[in-house]
């Protein structure tokens, strides 16, 4: 199925099989397709890049296509790197999962400031919600984990090293 190319979203580079991949919802996702292209806010003279899932209800094009400027698709690919490294190195040290003396993981240098990455204290629910997580990340272990290789790999290709 190819993705639309008459919309404000004007996709440059597209992935139209994403449906085979989604993850665990794989041939059976409404996400048909992943885009990077010129954003539907762009102003004259000012063009941003974005990242866009398609989604498809079987009918039309969904309301619920997701855009995204891509600075914000690589710190959610952070954001999802330092959790996963959090689980699977400082986590089990504490019971619940986190010290609630001090929820904060990490502050990740960005652009002169940082992201702070923490454990949302505000959640009443928490302490099983952490080990929900937990679980479903080992559930998905081998599913992250090759898209983390290839990114990996790929950012090694760019000459991206720590």
């Amino acid at each position: 199925m190819n993705i639309p190319t008459n919309l404000k979203h004007k996709p440059v580079i597209v992935a139209e099989d994403y449906e085979h991949i989604d993850g665990r919802t794989a041939y059976g996702s409404d996400a048909k397709g992943l885009s990077l292209g010129l954003a539907q806010w762009n102003d004259r003279g000012k063009v941003d890049i974005s990242a866009k899932v398609w989604r498809y209800t079987g009918e039309k094009w969904s309301r619920q296509s997701e855009e995204l400027p891509l600075h914000r698709v690589l710190d959610l690919a952070i954001l999802a790197c330092r959790a996963t490294l959090y689980f699977r190195e400082e986590a089990y040290r504490y019971p619940g999962g986190y010290d609630p003396e001090q929820p904060q993981i990490d502050r990740v240098g960005l652009q002169g400031d940082a992201m702070t990455v923490k454990v949302c204290t505000g959640n009443e629910h928490i302490t099983e919600d952490l080990e929900l997580f937990q679980q479903a990340l080992a559930r998905d272990g081998e599913l992250l984990g090759e898209r983390m290789a290839v990114l990996a790999r790929l950012l090694g290709q760019l000459n991206y090293h720590a």
